[in-house]
């Protein structure tokens, strides 16, 4: 893991994923200028990318009364946690290639915005049959969000500043999230709550479709890397999904976000207070302010922290502040999960280090993938790796809420959040060699003339 400040080994030294390679059809100027209105651009993305989520807060916060209203076990949660990521595995890189045709702000506005309304019928439900297939029609949709916005986030920020601009779009996600997630608890107070948060939710993410369409200017593929493709396209045909998995740090990425753990917690984190340790479920949903402001915390500031650390260690920085905040996170879930805690407040403590560690994490695995991954391919890239974050969600879900069905939360947390998040961390050991490797290539075909 020591710096290294060789200049990169030749092109044809070693065999080279096709991934990799210096392409005919890229080209790079000298001196890439700042993208115009990037901070803007950013700003209308981290709202949309909210309201995408938000049909999830909705779940999961309200799931304690929506479970009585609907006459449901523990496991429904978790089996509407998996369908819906199961789903985006599927549909994510298929949007990818529809938005290669049709553009990616069409298919923003429409998939990410405009289907909000399947979010809103999804309060109309009468039974959980009726739920999990509109939930499951939203998360259809919504599945274009990640991928694509990930990938126009790299047209937008060179690699100087994509730490940062990774960390304040999902900030502004986790501000958005303060402040709903509290007014979504109040909501279990009155009859039928539930139903008037999916209504709220379908008709935000609707209103952020429409500032999209008006404000949103997409850039060109590859214009913060100053490369100039010979193709407009945004996505990738799917021959060249296997050149990128000949990458061999996307294949670790992609085993790395398979076992992310820590997405679970949050899917289960109210529902755990509510049963193993006896909160209401208004007063359980307290802890969401702490987790979410922490977790802003560590996007914007950890952001900055994160571009530093990479100006201090170019070959390691990012990637070592991943590693750390992945084994630290496991630790603190311990602490916050397998000890019973007197007070709601001491939780809301250890969620908050939980958010804060959580948040340094967008800053680091964003630019990693981008700095091993061409232009033109990241949008497939972040399809592929958000693919296998999904399908991880979803398997973990599924089986905490079974585990939790039989031996409570608090033994399914101990080793399906625990343990395999510190596991977790120390896997992700074998990603420094092939980074180091495959970054530079990617570095000398961006900066070398055809």
């Amino acid at each position: 893991m020591s710096q290294s400040t060789s200049p990169p080994e030749p092109m044809s030294s070693k065999p080279i994923s096709p991934a990799m390679v210096t392409a005919p059809d890229i080209a790079t100027s000298a001196a890439p200028q700042p993208v115009a209105n990037r901070w803007r651009q950013l700003a209308l993305l981290s709202g949309l990318i909210s309201m995408d989520n938000s049909e999830g807060a909705v779940a999961s916060t309200l799931f304690p009364v929506v479970r009585v209203a609907l006459g449901l076990p523990l496991s429904a949660l978790g089996l509407m946690v998996a369908v819906h990521k199961i789903i985006q595995m599927i549909f994510g890189p298929v949007w990818v290639l529809v938005a290669a045709r049709i553009g990616r702000k069409r298919v923003l506005v429409v998939c990410c915005g405009l289907w909000g309304v399947w979010t809103a019928a999804a309060g109309l439900s009468q039974n959980f049959a009726q739920l999990l297939v509109l939930y499951g029609i939203a998360a259809l949709g919504f599945a274009a969000g990640g991928p694509l916005i990930n990938g126009i986030l790299a047209d937008l920020f060179d690699d100087s500043s994509r730490g940062r601009a990774a960390g304040l779009l999902y900030g502004g996600f986790a501000v958005l999230s303060a402040v709903i997630g509290p007014l979504l608890g109040q909501l279990s107070r009155i009859p039928d709550g539930w139903r008037y948060g999916f209504f709220a939710s379908g008709g935000l993410t609707v209103v952020f479709g429409l500032l999209v369409w008006r404000y949103f200017e997409d850039p060109r593929v590859g214009a913060a890397d100053g490369a100039r493709t010979s193709t407009d396209s945004n996505g990738l045909r799917w021959s060249q999904i296997r050149e990128l998995l000949g990458s061999k740090t996307l294949q670790l990425i992609i085993g790395q976000r398979l076992m992310a753990s820590q997405l679970a917690l949050t899917s289960f984190g109210v529902v755990f207070l509510v049963d193993e340790r006896g909160f209401s479920n208004a007063s359980a949903t307290m802890i969401l302010p702490f987790a979410m402001v922490s977790y802003v915390l560590g996007t914007v500031v950890g952001g900055f922290v994160v571009d530093r650390v990479q100006q201090r260690f170019p070959g390691v920085g990012r990637l070592a502040v991943w590693q750390a905040s992945t084994l630290g996170w496991g630790f603190v879930a311990a602490l916050c999960t397998q000890v019973a805690w007197p007070s709601i407040w001491i939780y809301a403590i250890w969620f908050a280090i939980l958010g804060l560690l959580q948040g340094f994490i967008p800053g680091c695995n964003r630019p990693v993938l981008m700095s091993v991954t061409r232009p033109e391919l990241r949008s497939g890239a972040f399809a592929l790796m958000i693919g296998a974050e999904s399908a991880g969600w979803a398997v973990l879900t599924l089986i905490i809420g079974y585990v939790g069905d039989r031996i409570g939360l608090q033994g399914a947390f101990l080793y399906l959040v625990v343990l395999l998040t510190i596991v977790n961390g120390l896997y992700m050991s074998a990603m420094y060699r092939p980074f180091l490797r495959e970054s530079a290539r990617v570095r000398a075909a961006l900066t070398s003339a055809p």
